[in-house]
């Protein structure tokens, strides 16, 4: 069943569910973290589970001379491999992104022959973030600088050709995706309404659904899909939540997500002794957070597991 139909579903049948986001281990790490993190939350019957995907990315290497060499190194492979083996082991959709950064146009087209080969035809297509030595996202050579773009490959290859016109002889499985949205705005977006045109150009492209940028005031989310719908924005628009976990985050999550931190919760914050008063903190929150996002109709919510498993277990636990 695809996510689409999933999220349509629960919301006729007014079931409330949860999806979560993991992400792929490092070179040389084995599988066994991943699996941990997944055996915690399965339990409370998830509907999918996301996989985030990072390409290529350039590091500096100081050289014996003391000059730096620049290079391209890639920390996170494994990331189709990894759906398969996840879809496998606990026979759970699963949903890997297919993103912009570091990778070209070719790349992209056999990461979609991979993932038909696997049976997996659904996806989150993103462009992913800008690599640390940029001050703007510049794509590498015969890569994608939009997600329209991208977007744009695989309604190609859907309709049965590669990205240079050569029929596809035996098309397989259509691919259903969906996009990020931000309820704040994307970081680089000029306005929120700038921000949402291009939201809106993603559902006519044919998104099928949203998954929003994470964030801490509700309110800000039902704005959005109030504006959103008067904007002609059907689609489904998926909230995504990560509890609060540390005191530092206070600075650091405004900084690295672009998301506001409410005043109420930032005064209770502070208050805090210990990053463990912080955690506990978070999930409170966190817990208001999705039992304000349920009384208000929505019936599927998107966590964000990285650094947070635990927290969100206990949130998970606690509404469903």
């Amino acid at each position: 069943m695809k996510v689409i139909d999933l999220l349509e579903n629960g919301q006729v049948k007014e079931e409330k569910g949860f999806s979560f986001e993991v992400l792929p281990p490092l070179k040389g790490n084995g599988t066994e973290a991943l699996f941990s993190t997944i055996d915690i939350l399965k339990e409370f019957n998830p509907k999918y589970i996301n996989i985030t995907t990072h390409h290529s990315e350039y590091v500096y290497r100081e050289l014996e001379d003391g000059n730096f060499e620049r290079q391209r190194i890639r920390r996170r492979p494994g990331t189709i491999a990894i759906a398969a083996a996840i879809q496998q082991r606990y026979q759970l959709p699963v949903i890997p992104h297919i993103i912009c950064s570091g990778a070209t146009a070719e790349d992209i087209e056999y990461e979609l022959i991979d993932l038909q080969f696997l049976g997996i035809n659904d996806v989150l297509l993103l462009r992913g973030d800008k690599a640390q030595d940029q001050k703007t996202f510049t794509p590498i050579r015969g890569g994608y600088r939009h997600t329209t773009q991208l977007i744009e490959q695989v309604v190609k290859f859907n309709d049965g050709y590669f990205r240079d016109g050569t029929p596809i002889k035996h098309p397989g499985e259509k691919f259903s995706f969906g996009v990020a949205c931000y309820p704040e705005k994307h970081e680089e977006a000029p306005n929120l309404e700038r921000d949402m045109e291009y939201l809106k150009k993603k559902q006519d492209l044919g998104a099928k659904y949203a998954v929003t940028q994470l964030f801490y005031d509700n309110e800000k989310y039902f704005r959005f899909v109030e504006k959103a719908r008067a904007m002609g924005i059907a689609i489904p628009i998926v909230p995504g939540l990560k509890p609060f976990a540390k005191l530092s985050q206070l600075t650091v999550v405004p900084k690295t997500f672009h998301c506001d931190i409410p005043e109420e919760l930032a005064r209770e914050v502070v208050k805090c002794k210990t990053d463990d008063d912080a955690r506990q903190l978070g999930v409170e929150w966190a817990v208001q957070q999705c039992r304000d996002l349920y009384a208000h109709g929505v019936n599927n919510i998107h966590f964000y597991t990285v650094s947070a498993v635990e927290s969100v277990k206990e949130v998970v636990k606690t509404i469903c």
